[in-house]
């Protein structure tokens, strides 16, 4: 064979070999995407395990989202911190691995944090990770002493970490459940305030060095759900009318208002030293059975971005999806409401999603006198879409998402209990777990006749914001194929107005 023939014969092999490539690629591109119940913009790993987001960070442009991750397995194990990064909360970048377990123990819950001042001593503006270190050693766990806190820092944006020698620097003071700071600058005091679940309460600590803590006060002996453990805090602070309310998340786990877990909350003030609540009304930041261990990202300023994880720990573990388990909730930007003089936080889908949420169809004005079929209009989008609409509350209102199983999930509000409601019973496979196939329930806040509400469909999730936030449910389904159906049925000429079914476009 010539050159010319060789120098030919190498190129067509080489284009050959990139077509196979190329065609191999989009095989697993598209084989992703049909990957069944996986979510299609909303986050999830590739695979194996995750839980409760972490050490949530903005930095230079990027948002960091850590998680509890087990790379070994689907189902909970030895805890790692999984890494992944995004610009808009929709095109995610999985990073490698950022904490690894080691002889202190595994990586559990926490925050993170941008030190400006270099108050550690790590450098300006590096990245300190605060994590709680569980030891499974049989000993350290008889005595209550297995579970401690610890810091790690990163110099290049989180590509590497390196755990501070003396850790832990807040060791067990013989408390079993001892876990999940959520570390914060607090600008009046100058210090840096860690909340800290505790068995079924939340203590405060303060330090001027993120090494060296000390203990404040606690909070929840007589305040709140106390039907199990307390985890994942979060203190954060809005400006309402030039005042300054604090608002404290905790999630619990069981003792949630459907049952399993969830995340109340708490208005009131902080002073650096405690929390004084200034309601004891029972509040829950969502009240489906699937938005648990949230927290918000730091380093945003007076933006307050908030995700959860969505799973339950009634079912986490059993769920029937295959190579991985677990994803979070949509990005949920958090606002503070005052309604009949107690506060509220709103929580609405973080406004990069406009960019993406393209309408299909619009009507201005309907009226249900008993059922409409807007199938039509679902068919071609993949069992993904956004519905908006608002309604008058003095009438009942129901939605009703299909497959061609004939598989129903049904979301709605009752005029008469004046309650939003998520109805899974019918809604695909659940006989992994003997209560997950339940109608649940959730109050109406908002005070007005008119209501208006979003509901985000993402394969086998749905999130319905109404009233503009102020009552969220999140519940995961696992329907036998794609939604595909919607109709919608009233009562008594149901008036709907600003009707609008919008696309989504996948990630993956």
């Amino acid at each position: 064979m010539n050159r010319k023939s060789l120098k030919i014969a190498f190129f067509s092999v080489l284009l050959l070999c990139t077509s196979v490539r190329d065609t191999a690629r989009a095989q697993q591109q598209v084989a992703g995407q049909m990957e069944q119940h996986r979510p299609q913009f909303h986050f999830s790993p590739k695979n194996n395990w995750m839980n409760d987001p972490n050490g949530m960070v903005y930095l230079n442009g990027k948002y960091h989202l850590f998680y509890q991750h087990n790379p070994n397995s689907t189902v909970w194990g030895p805890m790692h911190w999984g890494h992944a990064t995004t610009r808009d909360f929709f095109n995610w970048e999985e990073q490698p691995i950022a904490l690894y377990p080691d002889s202190l123990g595994t990586i559990f819950s926490g925050s993170a944090v941008v030190d400006v001042n270099n108050t550690a001593g790590f450098g300006k503006n590096a990245l300190v990770a605060i994590f709680t270190y569980h030891n499974h050693k049989i000993e350290e766990a008889k005595t209550g002493l297995h579970q401690y806190q610890g810091i790690a820092y990163s110099n290049d944006e989180g590509k590497t970490w390196t755990k501070y020698k003396g850790n832990p620097v807040l060791p067990n003071p013989g408390i079993t459940d001892f876990r999940d700071p959520k570390v914060m600058w607090y600008e009046a005091g100058k210090k840096w305030i860690m909340t800290l679940a505790t068995k079924d309460r939340i203590t405060f600590y303060s330090s001027a060095n993120l090494k060296d803590w000390k203990r404040e006060s606690d909070f929840g002996d007589k305040f709140g759900g106390h039907g199990g453990v307390w985890e994942c805090p979060d203190l954060i602070s809005f400006d309402v009318k030039g005042k300054t309310v604090w608002v404290l998340l905790v999630s619990i786990n069981p003792g949630g208002p459907n049952g399993g877990s969830a995340t109340q909350y708490f208005t009131g003030d902080f002073d650096g030293n405690k929390f004084i609540p200034s309601s004891t009304v029972e509040k829950w930041l969502d009240y489906g059975t699937d938005n648990y261990a949230g927290i918000t990202w730091s380093n945003t300023g007076k933006r307050k971005i908030f995700i959860g994880w969505m799973n339950n720990w009634q079912y986490a573990n059993q769920v029937p999806t295959k190579n991985w388990r677990g994803a979070t909730t949509i990005a949920r930007d958090l606002h503070l409401d005052q309604i009949a003089g107690d506060f509220y936080v709103r929580s609405v889908p973080v406004k990069e999603m406009n960019a993406y949420v393209k309408p299909v169809y619009k009507k201005k004005s309907l009226t249900l006198n008993k059922e409409i079929d807007l199938s039509a209009y679902a068919k071609g989008l993949d069992g993904k879409l956004k519905l908006d609409f608002t309604f008058n509350t003095t009438k009942s209102i129901e939605i009703v998402l299909s497959n061609k199983e004939g598989q129903k999930l049904l979301i709605g509000y009752d005029n008469k209990t004046k309650t939003y409601y998520i109805d899974r019973t019918h809604s695909g496979a659940s006989d992994f777990e003997k209560g997950f196939a339940k109608k649940h329930s959730a109050p109406r806040i908002a005070n007005t006749t008119n209501a208006k509400v979003s509901l985000i469909l993402d394969v086998a999730s749905a999130e319905l914001f109404a009233d503009n936030g102020l009552t969220v449910m999140t519940d995961v389904f696992f329907p036998e194929s794609l939604i595909n159906g919607v109709k919608l049925s009233g009562n008594g000429n149901q008036v709907i107005n600003n009707l609008i079914i919008s696309s989504i476009p996948s990630f993956k």
